[in-house]
């Protein structure tokens, strides 16, 4: 079992707690809270050991996991690595781009290894569709959330709009080629809505929608690809897969066909995967314990890690544009 430690036990700090100490892969050694309050509450709520000093906990383990204000993503996981602890980390990733990417330097120098906390790879939503996503050509994201004071310290593109940045990306064989974008403050400093389109090298277009002062939440992406269009709800964690193909030269009675202009006859067909539940935050950290055990890359890499929050950051950027 991998020792593990927690940085942070704010509202996901406390699910990462209890999952990691269910878990069996894991031995939770202990958490750090900069607030010792809230870290002496944490401990006697649920026995979880409160260590005063990071360094004491992160000399302590074989794993830091880093849920913490992303202001302090880089130093917490700076610190681990040279000490040659494995490192998980909530998104995103940092604060900047330059930390990120000395994250990347700093997990190849000491031989670690580190996973960004990108948890809608592993919805089962997501999952169950994901080997079908083959080459879109349009892809539309909604992320929609009703207003909570939590989060707000960062824009909406880097609090709601990264997941679905970073779940295309995983999807998509092209480089980014444009990005428009334009956001809007309402009630945060920085803009609560925002909306983006990225156009990648290969033709495809992809437009995101984030707002966390809706009256409704709302987490769907659409996939357009030739003969295709795949839907994920990542809320409701369903799934729709809607295909065409040839039709037959004697369509049944309830055959769905459609023709077009040019008189082909293409026959619509629905498919309906099998979407096995799980607990996405467990499943990531428990893969993340398999690519350390079997020395394979995590599935959310911090070079992917990165990439994401490169394109969040060129979106921030062309608000100005």
């Amino acid at each position: 079992m991998l020792k593990v430690g927690v940085l942070g036990a704010g509202h996901l700090g406390k699910i990462h707690l209890r999952l990691l100490n269910e878990s069996e892969k894991f031995e939770l050694v202990g958490f750090h809270d900069p607030d010792a309050i809230t870290g002496k509450k944490v401990s006697e709520e649920f026995g979880y050991s409160y260590f005063e000093n990071r360094n004491t906990l992160i000399e302590a383990v074989d794993v830091v996991d880093i849920v913490t204000p992303t202001l302090s993503h880089y130093d917490c996981a700076k610190k681990a690595m040279e000490q040659g602890k494995h490192v998980f980390i909530e998104k995103p990733i940092t604060n900047t781009l330059e930390e990120a990417e000395a994250l990347v330097s700093l997990e190849e120098k000491h031989g670690v290894k580190g996973q960004v906390g990108h948890v809608e790879r592993f919805n089962p939503a997501f999952l169950a569709v994901k080997d079908k996503i083959q080459q879109p050509m349009f892809i539309e994201t909604h992320r929609l959330a009703e207003f909570n004071p939590r989060g707000t310290d960062v824009p909406v593109v880097l609090d709601l709009m990264i997941h679905d940045i970073d779940a295309i990306l995983s999807v998509m064989d092209s480089d980014v080629k444009q990005i428009n974008a334009s956001g809007v403050s309402v009630i945060s400093n920085s803009p609560d809505i925002a909306n983006a389109r990225i156009e990648f090298e290969n033709g495809c277009v992809a437009n995101l929608t984030a707002s966390r002062i809706s009256l409704k939440n709302m987490r769907k992406s659409r996939f357009f690809q030739k003969d295709a269009y795949i839907s994920v709800d990542f809320l409701e964690k369903k799934v729709e897969v809607v295909k065409m193909k040839d039709a037959p030269e004697q369509p049944g009675d309830f055959d769905m066909i459609l023709q077009n202009a040019e008189g082909v006859k293409k026959q619509i067909y629905f498919e309906n995967p099998e979407i096995s539940q799980n607990n996405a935050i467990k499943d990531e950290l428990e893969t993340f314990a398999d690519a350390i055990a079997n020395d394979t890359t995590p599935i959310v890499s911090l070079k992917q890690g990165t990439a994401a929050l490169r394109v969040a950051l060129k979106i921030i950027a062309s608000f100005d544009n």
